[in-house]
């Protein structure tokens, strides 16, 4: 089990609800045993391009969102819905507050003395903003990434080996890849430091991480399909990345047992009845 944690923020991302490769389950678990006052939804919660295609809605997706009305119920957590490129069908009811619940584009995260910008980050992918089936035809070729990432996985399950990302693995040795990263990175610094902001809180990349550039924080959620990972603020201002698979051992099922058919004896006195 998880150990029960409380922070003063959770920022998570890219959960792709509606796909098969969300992880909403292991979510779900995530979020029943770390509460906070804050959570921020930063983008591509729903995935509405894959499920105008061939997505599925099922119960675990459904779960995700009883999940948040029961932190807003019992802890009164204020939920800042961040709308992402793959959940863009929000735009035509943004912005909105309803209750505990607010849906915007981006948002000004106030704490401890500074300043942080909260967007997606998909402003800054050229290809997502302004060739859309170009990057639908990119999706494609992810979702066969992931499709492989299973496949590998499932196979280390029956070896008794743990989880590992092999789809993460593959990107980061990939240089384009890496020189993306790395471009996003720095034009997500310059917009923060344009604004006036200590730091830029996004996601959009499934690549977590903390860094500092120059004075300015760069914070990235990850994702809930390949790295499974969050942010969170502890109460003193110190922001951390959780991996939910660094949190649960991986309950790998016992190996079944090959169990052989009992033979039935019949007792003597029926053997010799029978005879």
């Amino acid at each position: 089990m998880i150990k029960p944690n409380h922070f003063k923020t959770i920022v998570i991302s890219d959960v792709h609800l509606g796909t098969k490769a969300s992880k909403a389950k292991e979510l779900v678990r995530f979020l029943k045993s770390n509460t906070c006052d804050k959570l921020i939804l930063n983008g591509d919660i729903v995935d509405g391009w894959r499920l105008k295609k061939n997505g599925k809605w099922k119960k675990k997706h459904t779960r995700f969102f009883k999940v948040l009305i029961k932190m807003i119920d019992k802890f009164n957590t204020e939920v800042i819905y961040i709308r992402g490129n793959h959940d863009d069908f929000l735009d035509n009811m943004m912005p909105l507050t309803i209750g505990n619940l607010t849906i915007r584009k981006d948002y000004l995260h106030k704490s401890n003395g500074k300043n942080y910008y909260v967007l997606h980050g998909d402003v800054f992918d050229t290809i997502t903003t302004n060739l859309k089936w170009l990057a639908k035809l990119g999706d494609v070729g992810y979702t066969f990434l992931l499709w492989l990432n299973k496949v590998y996985n499932n196979r280390r399950l029956k070896r008794g080996l743990p989880y590992y990302s092999l789809s993460q693995d593959i990107k980061q040795r990939v240089k384009t890849a890496v020189s993306y990263i790395s471009s996003f990175e720095q034009e997500l610094v310059k917009l923060a430091k344009s604004r006036n902001c200590d730091g830029v809180i996004c996601g959009h990349i499934h690549h977590p991480d903390i860094r500092d550039y120059n004075g300015i924080t760069y914070l990235n959620s990850g994702d809930w399909v390949e790295s499974l990972s969050a942010l969170v603020e502890h109460y003193d201002g110190r922001w951390e990345i959780l991996y939910y698979n660094d949190l649960v051992k991986e309950e790998i099922p016992p190996q079944k047992e090959k169990v052989k058919k009992a033979e039935f004896v019949l007792p003597n006195m029926i053997k010799t009845k029978i005879a």
